[in-house]
């Protein structure tokens, strides 16, 4: 840092606080470090005292900490993202609407090795509002070296985006609910309104429930009646567990599905089941769905619609952390459930 006087420092970057003291109305900051003197600022500083004043010397090659968090934040988003205006060194990354959010996490990871240079988001694979804060970057010193800016573009150049929110699709589902009990109509359904919610929630919709005994003959027809219906997914409910009349699997595989994976490593949601009928997905869900506040169909629903394909390692990935608090007031998806 170098000292000048105040009228040749106009564009140059401040080294510290500056105080100011109105007797009986204001004692503060003045001027904060990393603030980048403007012509309009010069008389302020003479009024304080401040003939001169310390600032950067910022050479070639260096960068300020508000122009290398921009650099780093244009080149890391993707579709999706809002950024703000430099704030103390700092912006932020905001929803433009909500949407799934999704992060390279290896790309993070390598972004975060560089040295002087920080990059925090949310966790990937949820659900976002509009105009919310999904993440943040800035460097930890006021300055730095240009060339770890232009490491972190390349980064992102070659694996991004590394921050990005994905549309949800106004998906119509088609449900199958299982049970004698539900079809003879001995007990009404109540998985039906639940699932209706929890698509609705997320732009979403049914556009039939079919209810069928436990029979594998009636979930094969019920299928084809749905898919001559153009649903966007089938929900099975019911007919998940390990006595010999749950065959919900059975009637999936039998039309032809491919079953992904029958059982996950979460609790609630063991029993699910995911997979796919030519590019359709099917879920097999279990009775979990209805009676617990989030299962492992909340952590798996928003990613069908916003059109990732769901493959084995996705699930299970989901078993550090696939443990539900079961907390007397529900905060999900502020919660560690499903984070991975």
């Amino acid at each position: 840092m170098k000292v000048i006087p105040v009228r040749e420092a106009i564009g140059m970057v401040l080294c510290h606080d500056i105080t100011q003291i109105i007797p009986g109305k204001f004692k503060g900051v003045a001027f904060k470090k990393g603030h980048i003197i403007q012509v309009k600022d010069v008389d302020k500083l003479l009024d304080i005292g401040k003939q001169n004043i310390y600032v950067w010397d910022l050479k070639e090659g260096f960068l300020h900490e508000n122009d290398a968090a921009m650099r780093m934040a244009k080149a890391a988003i993707g579709k999706g993202i809002d950024l703000t205006l430099p704030k103390e060194g700092k912006v932020s990354l905001k929803a433009k609407k909500k949407g799934l959010l999704k992060v390279n996490i290896e790309a993070l990871d390598k972004i975060n090795n560089i040295e002087d240079t920080m990059f925090a988001t949310l966790h990937t694979d949820i659900v976002v509002e509009s105009e919310m804060v999904v993440g943040g970057t800035r460097i930890i010193p006021l300055v730095t070296e240009e060339t770890k800016v232009i490491e972190i573009e390349e980064i992102c150049k070659k694996e991004g985006p590394v921050v990005e929110i994905l549309p949800l699709k106004p998906m119509k589902a088609g449900v199958i609910t299982t049970g004698s009990e539900i079809y003879t109509g001995r007990i009404k359904d109540k998985f039906g309104p639940l699932i209706i919610d929890k698509l609705e929630e997320l732009g979403g919709g049914v556009i039939k429930q079919i209810l069928v005994s436990d029979s594998v003959e009636m979930i094969k027809d019920a299928i084809d009646e749905l898919l001559k219906l153009k649903v966007d997914m089938i929900l099975v409910t019911g007919g998940m567990s390990v006595d010999p009349d749950d065959v919900t699997p059975t009637g999936i595989k039998n039309f032809g599905g491919n079953i992904i994976t029958y059982g996950a490593p979460t609790l609630p949601g063991a029993m699910f089941l995911m997979g796919y009928i030519d590019d359709i997905p099917i879920m097999g869900l279990p009775g979990c769905v209805m009676y617990s506040k989030r299962t492992i169909f909340d952590l798996i629903l928003p990613r069908v619609m916003a059109g990732e394909k769901i493959d084995k390692k996705s699930i299970r990935r989901l078993g550090h952390s696939g443990l539900c608090w079961n907390c007397d007031i529900c905060n999900f998806p502020n919660c560690s459930f499903g984070k991975g």
